[in-house]
């Protein structure tokens, strides 16, 4: 018996080494992967790409500096009009066509590639209209606050606003730094509003949809909405106090990854949604936005049995992968 126990924990120590060795080659693998993707971007494609960020006698630069010139280069207009109004704009816009396609099933080129097939069609009309006045709330007395507290901010690390815009070789560097930041600081506060003390009182509003909408991406409590929502994406520009216009590109980008990830369709040649899609329905898997640190933590060991881990993929046909990639008979019955 003692020799059965002893076998057993040594198999259990072994097991948990070996998943987290296999963790630590995924995350080598995908760091390693970037370095030589970025090196390859830095002597080839890049150069091209390069060539139209600055081309035409630095075509970017000179609309840059009309833009400075429009504001009178009133730095607090400039700051505000590319981390607020510029990636809201987007956030409105984008969400407000997938609202439609919510509300009223159309178009069905859209609908047709729902998720959680029988959910949300259509949405509830009443319900939604919570969500975008909770958001709109979030939005004016949240996120506009911190964007006028972090302006100082920035002013003490640099000159976000200064004239000359960065190349587009630093710029992709400082696209991945707030990439791996933003996941290292959304994971470990998702993980911790999760925490039962936490969760009723501030995270269970979030989860009030089990099958997400694109707005929902910015449904929460107050307290969640600044630590989890706004603090990852903001740290990275902060850390490195980059330009104004690179922090209005990051945010518009991270804005439309996380109205993606919540939106519900899983459409042809956008990234995948399901890996969030499996955290509204299941709760207590896939916390992170890139799935690396899920990875590491095992907190994705259920999504990785399920047909939704199958289909966590790019779709590159016109074919939803609902009908490419059906559920078993026994699941769908």
């Amino acid at each position: 018996m003692k020799g059965e126990a002893a076998y057993s924990t040594v198999g259990s120590r072994q097991k948990q080494e070996g998943k987290l060795w296999d963790s630590m080659k995924t995350t080598g693998f995908i760091l390693g992967t970037s370095l030589l993707l970025f090196a390859a971007f830095r002597n080839s494609v890049t150069w091209h790409l390069q060539k139209f960020w600055g081309a035409s006698g630095d075509f970017w630069q000179a609309q840059w500096e009309k833009v400075l010139h429009l504001l009178g280069e009133n730095e607090w207009a400039i700051f505000l009009l590319g981390t607020a109004l510029v990636p809201t704009l987007v956030y409105w816009c984008f969400n407000g066509l997938l609202m439609v396609a919510d509300v009223t099933g159309k178009p069905h080129f859209i609908t047709r590639y729902r998720i959680q097939l029988g959910k949300n069609d259509p949405v509830d009309p009443a319900k939604l209209r919570q969500a975008v006045h909770t958001v709109l709330l979030n939005q004016v007395f949240i996120s506009l606050p911190m964007m006028m507290l972090m302006r100082p901010i920035m002013k003490w690390r640099g000159q976000p606003c200064r004239e000359e815009l960065p190349t587009f070789h630093w710029f992709l560097l400082e696209l991945s730094i707030f990439i791996l930041v933003e996941e290292i600081l959304f994971y470990y506060s998702h993980r911790l509003v999760h925490h039962p003390l936490l969760y009723k009182r501030i995270h269970k509003k979030h989860h009030e949809w089990t099958a997400p909408v694109g707005v929902v991406s910015l449904y929460a409590h107050p307290v969640e909405h600044m630590f989890s929502n706004m603090l990852p994406v903001l740290v990275g520009p902060i850390i490195l106090g980059s330009h104004v216009a690179a922090i209005m590109v990051w945010l518009c980008l991270a804005i439309l990854a996380t109205s993606v990830s919540h939106c519900g369709y899983h459409l042809p040649f956008l990234p995948s949604p399901e890996f969030h899609d499996f955290h509204h329905l299941k709760f207590n898997q896939c916390y992170g936005v890139l799935g690396v640190l899920d990875r590491l933590h095992g907190t994705d060991t259920l999504f990785k049995q399920t047909k939704a881990y199958e289909r966590h993929v790019i779709l590159l046909s016109l074919t939803p992968l609902t009908e490419s990639m059906p559920d078993s008979p026994k699941k769908a019955k």
